[in-house]
């Protein structure tokens, strides 16, 4: 099941600083001169011209070198600059006027790309891809590892063939870009060291929105705050691999809060084996498949105070089977659910509010409009130690799909609402198929691991 669902394989800011004193001799001895407009490097000096119809490749690494040996700021007119196969310096600070200083791919292989630096900034500047081929050494047209301290500001990324941007072992943050028309993800992060993803726009990306990867299973702490991601696609294919607006795939301890998502082929979030996430404050609007997914090999997750408004599912927390479990899914609004998901329906199928499976709590939400179920618990005997109190389900086909196969453990199922239901309020299942009557209505006799009572179904 985790060969099926594996995600992309691993193929794959700035602002302006005064010349602190000292400096000077550096930029001399590199042989720039620095602008007294500016305070930095002038990139006149080495013929690195806005709107120049030739490729500016050459003259524009030379002036990233000087200043990085100068340890000085680059300020660029606006205009159109074309450039490609940039290798960037230790250290670069590169800032020009936003939506007016341009970088377009020249082609012939990578765009820019940067490894063991120091420091990173990019503030102002349009990096435009062109969709020209970017060779097979890259994973994104901004492509940069192990980046010290990364800074990529105000900043938009277009049309690139791969990802927009693709990062590893980086710390810093990227904030304020608006990204669009990769042919993979917007942002791809993997092996992130301290990494903060606030205030984007992502759009019209082909596989996917933001990715937060590890290579292998360990502590991230990324945070993903604040950003406007939609029209996600999944050009790839896959039952979930491609497709999410925004994917936590091994990285621990990521934080995913206050995102508007909308529009995405698969999920609006997802988390597979990301143990210690946390899903909080987001509007998720019109997924394809589940729109909040906690899934696989995680240990602890908190889903809480989301709104899903239209999906096939709303939120699924499962795979106790793979070792999935501990949760808590709190003060959630999950309503306008579907049974057409964008393959053939497996294991329960679409139309379920809320799934949840081992070693959690579901308490204070709302599901309304769910065809299937409100709520499924456990699937078969992937059951442990979960409660549901407190909750209200309206306009469901079964209010609560319970699971009672032999090996199933315990679950307490206590003062809800379930209201409007045509299949029954609270309804043992085995695997798919029901197998009780309403136990809101005849009790758990025969069920020694449930515990159903205070419910109100009308």
């Amino acid at each position: 099941m985790l060969d099926r669902r594996s995600l992309l394989g691993f193929a794959a800011g700035a602002a302006m600083f005064s010349l602190v004193p000292g400096k000077a001799a550096a930029a001399k001895a590199s042989g720039a001169k620095s602008s007294s407009r500016t305070g930095g490097i002038d990139p006149g000096d080495f013929g690195v011209r806005p709107s120049a119809t030739d490729d500016q490749s050459k003259a524009f690494g030379k002036m990233l070198k000087a200043a990085s040996d100068a340890n000085q700021p680059i300020v660029l007119p606006p205009g159109t600059y074309i450039v490609s196969g940039l290798i960037l310096p230790p250290r670069v600070r590169l800032a020009g006027t936003a939506g007016a200083t341009r970088l377009i791919h020249g082609g012939g292989g990578p765009f820019l790309s940067g490894e063991n630096a120091d420091h990173v900034e990019f503030s102002g500047l349009v990096f435009d891809g062109a969709n020209q081929y970017l060779g097979e050494s890259v994973s994104g047209l901004l492509d940069l590892r192990s980046v010290k301290t990364l800074s990529i500001d105000n900043c938009q990324v277009n049309g690139a063939s791969k990802n927009g941007i693709a990062l590893q072992r980086a710390a810093g943050r990227i904030e304020r870009c608006f990204i669009s028309g990769a042919a993979d993800a917007g942002i791809w992060s993997v092996d992130g060291a301290g990494l903060s993803i606030s205030g984007n726009s992502v759009i019209d990306c082909a596989n996917g929105g933001i990715l937060v990867h590890r290579r292998q299973t360990a502590e991230d702490g990324t945070m993903v705050t604040a950003n406007r991601i939609s029209r996600i696609a999944a050009r790839n294919g896959g039952t979930g691999q491609n497709g999410n607006g925004i994917n936590v795939f091994r990285a621990g301890g990521v934080l995913v809060s206050g995102n508007v998502v909308a529009d995405c082929a698969f999920s609006a979030i997802r988390a597979n084996s990301g143990s210690n996430v946390q899903i909080t404050g987001n509007s998720c609007l019109r997924s394809g498949e589940t729109a909040l997914y906690s899934e696989f090999t995680f240990e602890g997750a908190v889903i809480a105070n989301n709104v899903v408004d239209g999906a096939a599912n709303g939120i699924s927390i499962v795979n106790f089977n793979e070792g999935g479990r501990m949760a808590t899914c709190s003060g959630n609004i999950v309503r306008n659910l579907s049974t057409t998901g964008p393959y053939p329906p497996e294991v329960g199928g679409f139309g379920i509010g809320i799934g949840v499976e081992a070693d959690t709590t579901v308490s204070g939400n709302i599901v309304e409009n769910a065809p299937l179920y409100g709520m499924q618990l456990g699937w078969g005997p992937y059951l442990r130690n979960v409660v549901a109190t407190g909750n209200v389900i309206r306009n469901a086909g079964t209010g609560i799909a319970v699971s009672v196969v032999e090996g199933a453990g315990s679950a307490i199922i206590a003062d809800n609402i379930i209201d409007g239901v045509t299949n029954g309020a609270i309804i043992g299942h085995r695997w798919a198929k029901p197998a009780t009557g309403d136990l809101a209505q005849s009790g758990t006799s025969g069920y020694p691991h449930l515990v159903i009572e205070r419910n109100r179904a009308s």
